[in-house]
């Protein structure tokens, strides 16, 4: 545990650091006792919840860290909206609060999940690591994300990365960005349909992946991403079943404007539950 000097600051925004940092959302965060450490831009970030305040240490940048944490998302609105629409949902909120959805950096955020075909959230948090510590600035202990140019620039030493199949289109996705064919931060101005179809279009991206980054990075909380696991509680729990577009349409209707705050709840309904089940966790994931 970090002592009080660590910590530069203290953060008025309310969340519960676990299901956030610990849902797979992003890739960067390790738990080491109390204490989430994870790295955002140039900088490693600890963070702890204690006595009922925020601790937040390595960076006194307090917009960066608000606006990481969407700050501005009223999660007792949120999670009412949710809550109201669909009671399996609202167990899941009632014993899961304070997560919050991040707004991660665009070009981190859609090179990580270009990793994530056919990978678990483990495989993909090992897929990053090595490209931060083959492609990045040494921070002390942990690594930067790399720009694309440096990946760019030194393709030819992906290979110590290990990334299989997802080699050359991270390889391409990194060289575009280089070149300016494709700018990240140019998805910022757009509505939810053309985010995603943008990001649908790039090579190995495809709808869930695209759906993540809309949601994670660009902000657009009515993406709702589709993976098997999310098929089967769609099946399961409501007897929902079809191609991409059908169980979209449903999500979109079921689960509204916050649809991806529920697919979150949803996606961890196993292990929420089960914590709950075994220790009364508010803390579940």
């Amino acid at each position: 545990m970090l002592t009080m000097t660590a910590y530069r600051m203290r953060l008025d925004v309310k969340v519960s650091l676990d299901p956030t940092l610990g849902c797979g959302q992003a890739h960067r965060w390790i738990k080491k006792g109390n204490v989430w450490e994870g790295v955002l831009g140039d900088r490693i970030v600890t963070l702890e919840e204690r006595d009922g305040h925020l601790l937040c240490g390595g960076t006194d940048d307090k917009r960066m860290m608000l606006e990481y944490l969407r700050h501005e998302d009223d999660l007792d609105a949120i999670y009412e909206d949710i809550s109201k629409r669909d009671p399996f949902v609202r167990e899941l909120a009632s014993l899961c609060p304070g997560m919050r959805i991040l707004k991660q950096d665009p070009w981190e955020c859609i090179a990580t999940y270009l990793l994530a075909t056919h990978a678990n959230v483990k495989r993909i948090a090992a897929m990053t690591d090595a490209v931060c510590r083959t492609f990045g600035k040494d921070l002390g202990g942990r690594h930067s994300f790399p720009a694309a140019k440096d990946i760019a620039d030194r393709r030819h030493m992906i290979d110590e990365c290990k990334l299989g199949f997802r080699e050359g289109r991270f390889i391409e996705l990194a060289e575009k960005v280089a070149d300016g064919v494709f700018v990240p931060d140019d998805l910022s101005k757009m509505g939810y349909r053309e985010c995603f179809d943008t990001l649908n279009g790039l090579k190995g991206v495809g709808s869930k992946v695209a759906d993540c980054v809309s949601l994670f990075a660009y902000g657009h909380l009515n993406a709702f991403p589709i993976d098997s696991r999310i098929e089967r509680v769609l099946r399961e729990r409501y007897g929902v079943s079809g191609n991409r577009g059908e169980l979209s349409a449903f999500a979109s209707g079921r689960f509204g404007r916050y649809a991806g705050y529920a697919q979150e709840l949803l996606y961890h309904s196993g292990i929420i539950l089960g914590s709950h089940a075994q220790v009364g966790g508010s803390q579940p994931i």
